[in-house]
C-alpha cells in the first residue's frame, strides 16, 4: 500500500473517534457515577489509564476500569464532546485529546477503526513506547479496506505490533458489543470470559488484572501470533461463554 494510501486511510476513521462516545454516554450512568467511583481496584494499586476512541467500546470499558477505582483519561480529537460523559463517570474520569491520554496513562486501551492504527502508531509514537497497550480494534474490510486484508494475510496481533512499534501489546475486548460487555460485567456465576494475546507476560499479568477490574474472566490464548483465533469472525470471537467454555472452544488447555 503506498504511504498516500494509509494516509487516507488513516485520517478517514480519526475523524470518527468522538462519533461514539456521545451515544455510549447513557449507557455508562448505569455502572459509573461520581458516587460509586472510586473503590480500590481488586488487581491492586489503581493505574492511569489513557483511552485512545472514546466510542462505544473505549467509553464503556473505560467506565467499567473508573468504577473499579482507575483514574481514566478519555480522549477525542474533540474533547468537549465527551464533558456530559467524564461528568457522569466522576472524579476518576477526566477528558482530553489522544496526545494527553497517552502522555497520561500507565496503560493504554486504543478503540479506532483498525485503519486509524497506522496513524494512532505515528502520532503518539514517543508515548507508546515502554507502554502496555490494549489493542480492541477490529479490521472490518468494507469500512477498513486493503489493511484488513494485511491482517487477515499476516495476522491480526502481529501486524498491530508493527502499527505500534515499541508498545507492549496485548489484543483484548475486540470479541464482544458494547453492549453485552455494559450489561454482563461482574454477571452472577462464572464471569464473561474475554480472551487476551500478547508477547511480553508481564503486560499479559497486567491486561489480565485490568479484564477482572471491569468484570470479566480473562482467558489467555496465547502470543500475538494466535490472536487471530479471536479475531473478527474467527471461532473465538462473539462468544457469550464462560473462561472454561472459550478454553474449549479454542482448544486450550482447561
Amino acid at each position: 500500500m503506498s504511504n498516500k494510501a494509509w494516509a487516507t486511510l488513516g485520517r478517514r476513521p480519526l475523524l470518527q473517534w468522538a462519533a461514539g462516545a456521545v451515544i455510549a454516554a447513557p449507557l455508562l450512568t448505569r455502572f459509573a457515577s461520581a458516587q460509586n467511583a472510586g473503590s480500590a481496584p481488586a488487581s491492586g494499586t489503581p493505574m492511569k489509564i489513557g483511552v485512545i476512541g472514546s466510542g462505544h467500546i473505549g467509553g464503556t470499558v473505560g467506565g467499567l476500569w473508573v468504577k473499579a477505582g482507575h483514574p481514566v483519561l478519555f480522549s477525542s480529537r474533540h474533547p468537549d464532546e465527551l464533558k456530559d460523559m467524564v461528568a457522569e463517570l466522576g472524579p476518576l474520569a477526566k477528558a482530553g485529546t489522544p496526545a494527553e491520554a497517552a502522555s497520561f496513562g500507565e496503560v493504554l486501551l486504543v478503540a479506532v477503526p483498525y485503519g486509524a492504527l497506522p496513524q494512532v502508531g505515528r502520532d503518539l509514537a514517543g508515548d507508546l513506547k515502554g507502554k502496555v497497550v490494549l489493542d480492541a480494534c477490529n479490521a472490518v474490510p468494507a469500512r477498513d479496506g486493503e489493511i484488513a486484508t494485511t491482517a487477515k494475510d499476516k495476522g491480526i496481533g502481529t501486524l498491530s505490533q508493527e502499527l505500534l512499534p515499541g508498545a507492549r501489546v496485548v489484543r483484548a475486548f475486540n470479541t464482544l458489543n458494547y453492549r453485552i460487555l455494559a450489561k454482563d460485567a461482574h454477571r452472577p456465576g462464572p464471569p464473561l470470559a474475554i480472551p487476551i494475546a500478547g508477547n511480553d507476560a508481564d503486560a499479559l499479568r497486567i491486561a489480565a488484572g485490568l479484564v477482572r477490574d471491569a468484570g470479566f474472566e480473562p482467558v489467555v490464548v496465547g502470543p500475538l501470533a494466535r490472536a487471530s483465533e479471536f479475531a473478527l469472525g474467527a471461532p473465538g470471537a462473539g462468544k457469550e461463554v464462560s473462561a472454561a467454555e472459550l478454553r474449549q472452544v479454542l482448544g486450550l488447555n482447561p
